[in-house]
């Protein structure tokens, strides 16, 4: 849409796990370098915890696709808010194991067992991740807990991922989950992004996408997306294509402060406090060599004056949605 008006090839802001746009921050890559252990080690249980939004999905699907996992077959989950013999009716059909072992526990357990072992002999190794694990009920999780149980003498057979928000660790601590959170030999979070790590996600994606960064975002722009954000990765994204628009209409590039203003008043996104309260923080160590916002006067613009009038076309979008849709996408192995 507006690729032609900032000089791209392709819209950098798709909310798709596209690696070509992977960005790893220092916590990011430590927590890829983790994913990719507990994978072809063949650990037994491997913790991803994240709030909405912060990159789980995408990650996971960055250390399935690495060199180190090359030899890691993956069954993926994403909808784990089953009972629990659905849930084993799924590993059945996910696993094509039969018929006979969607309806019966036991008969996909021993089919189960057997199949892992013939992998591994092959030298390959089989993992189950669960997405959203958050929404796993203390059924689900106790079954989990048997999968986990599936090893020979000297290794895991079925090393599993488990991704969820921090709720997800919280319910972990209950006493009546500790067989569960004692199987747990690897952990990683992942955190917001800080004003730096905001300002270089912006950047890479824009140069990824054949944009010159500091033609098409301004300092104080980056430094408002990454405060209404609160340095969440998705909603960066979803600032940053609205604000792009938006910049188009208007005819303006590079995209000032006052058009990002903007885009987070119509999506009613509050600024972070913390970053609020260190407006420098940009400005001392820039990703960048960016513009200031100049008025048409020539003088820098106010931040205290975010009110300069856009197209009402700008009012009637409905991409609210995009706040809270998933990434999905890639390649998994099934």
């Amino acid at each position: 849409m507006y690729e032609r008006f900032y000089g791209f090839s392709e819209l950098p802001f798709e909310l798709t796990a596209n690696p070509k746009y992977l960005f790893l921050s220092s916590r990011q890559r430590e927590a890829l370098s983790t994913l990719q252990y507990g994978l072809f080690a063949a650990k037994s249980i491997t913790l991803l915890i994240g709030e909405a939004g912060t990159g789980k999905t995408t990650l996971i699907r960055a250390a399935l696709e690495s060199e180190r996992c090359k030899h890691v077959r993956c069954i993926y989950l994403n909808n784990p808010a089953l009972r629990p013999d659905d849930f084993l009716r799924l590993l059945a059909l996910k696993f094509d194991l039969g018929s006979e072992a969607a309806e019966s526990k036991a008969i996909l357990l021993e089919r189960l067992e057997a199949m892992l072992r013939e992998r591994r002999e092959a030298g390959e190794t089989t993992a189950l991740v669960i997405d959203e694990a958050q929404s796993l009920s203390v059924e689900l999780l106790e079954e989990i807990r048997l999968l986990a149980n599936i090893e020979t003498a000297s290794a895991k057979l079925l090393p599993l991922i488990l991704a969820g928000q921090p709720e997800l660790a919280d319910r972990l601590e209950n006493y009546d989950l500790r067989q569960l959170r004692q199987r747990v030999t690897l952990r990683c979070q992942l955190e917001p992004f800080d004003v730096k790590e905001t300002a270089a996600f912006i950047a890479s994606r824009l140069s990824a996408a054949g944009g010159v960064p500091s033609r098409v975002f301004t300092k104080d722009a980056v430094m408002l997306i990454h405060e209404h954000s609160h340095g969440i990765p998705r909603t960066i994204s979803v600032l940053c294509d609205n604000a792009l628009v938006s910049g188009m209409a208007l005819g303006s590039q590079p995209v000032t402060r006052t058009i990002v203003a903007e885009v987070c008043r119509d999506f009613r996104l509050t600024a972070s406090r913390q970053t609020a309260s260190h407006p420098q923080q940009l400005r001392q160590e820039p990703f960048e060599p960016l513009e200031e916002d100049a008025a048409e006067d020539g003088s820098v613009e106010s931040a205290a004056d975010p009110t300069r009038p856009v197209d009402l076309f700008r009012r009637n979008r409905n991409r609210l949605g995009a706040l809270v849709s998933p990434l999905r996408g890639g390649r998994m192995i099934t």
